[in-house]
């Protein structure tokens, strides 16, 4: 079968994307896993199915490199937004596997956009141990704040944690360094560290917060729940650094512990197209 793709990446994780909103096109786990593969195929962190909604404008359906189905991608998310861009689409609210996503483009090119995406409520961010968190940010995320990070054996202490908690996790490692975080991650489904994570730079903001940094911008804020309630929260902005690039994560953290109007910035940047047979 012969399938057009779209290569996108967002800071440095990258995704094979398919227009699949005719819903005509069905690809085995073995054929997603070659597709993803750096030597016998295109080569990607995962893949993605731009899709049709019936409550939405588009659905995103996520695959990990290693052909299963998985949780929610940030930066897949991104650049999902920005491929329906680029083939017409000028409304970006949508569905994916945690639910309902809103996305805005701050920049647009045919090249690269600039996508802030809103990311699913976080209702708790509970402390594993001294230095170290796990919560869910649409997929499950393990944060540790380690010093050096950029020395950090993160291979070896991902494996470890990747199987620790039930159901598997993806795992963070954190340097506060004053004006910013740097962020690196052990990704499940690719069983490797990747240049970004989305989900996981959210989860590292949230923990952050709990662990008490200080953030880039902050204020103090009321917050409506949509049911006349009012509660009391601080609208908290971090900036942090991937391997592949920056990111930006802000959200309202309420004085109930709950975390709310999560969004994560960054680049969706378009690298190629091609026709391949699989």
């Amino acid at each position: 079968m012969k399938l057009h793709v779209y290569k996108y990446q967002g800071a440095g994780n990258d995704f094979v994307i398919i227009d699949n909103r005719d819903g005509s096109k069905r690809l085995s786990t073995k054929q997603l896993n070659r597709l993803c593969d750096r030597r016998f195929g295109i080569g990607s962190d995962g893949f993605m199915m731009l899709g049709k909604s019936k409550r939405y404008d588009f659905s995103m359906r996520y695959f990990n490199s290693d052909g299963k189905e998985g949780t929610m991608c940030g930066n897949g998310g991104r650049c999902i937004v920005a491929f329906a861009y680029h083939m017409g689409l000028r409304k970006f609210e949508f569905e994916a596997v945690d639910g309902y996503h809103k996305a805005t483009l701050l920049k647009r090119s045919k090249k690269e956009c600039i996508v802030r995406l809103k990311m699913t409520n976080v209702d708790s961010c509970p402390a594993h141990a001294k230095d170290s968190y796990f919560l869910n940010t649409g997929s499950p995320h393990y944060v540790e704040f380690v010093k050096d990070v950029a020395d950090y054996p993160v291979d070896e202490k991902g494996k470890y944690w990747r199987y620790f908690f039930e159901g598997g996790t993806n795992v963070n490692f954190i340097e506060d360094k004053g004006d910013s975080l740097d962020i690196r991650t052990y990704e499940r489904g690719v069983e490797a560290e990747t240049f970004a994570c989305g989900t996981g730079a959210t989860a590292s903001a949230i923990a952050a917060y709990k662990h008490g940094i200080k953030p880039q911008s902050s204020r103090n804020v009321v917050w409506e729940d949509g049911k006349s309630a009012k509660i009391k929260g601080r609208y908290v902005k971090y900036d942090l650094n991937a391997r592949g690039g920056k990111l930006s994560v802000e959200f309202i953290a309420l004085e109930d512990g709950r975390f709310r109007d999560i969004y994560l910035t960054g680049p969706a940047t378009f690298s190629f197209e091609c026709d391949i047979e699989i």
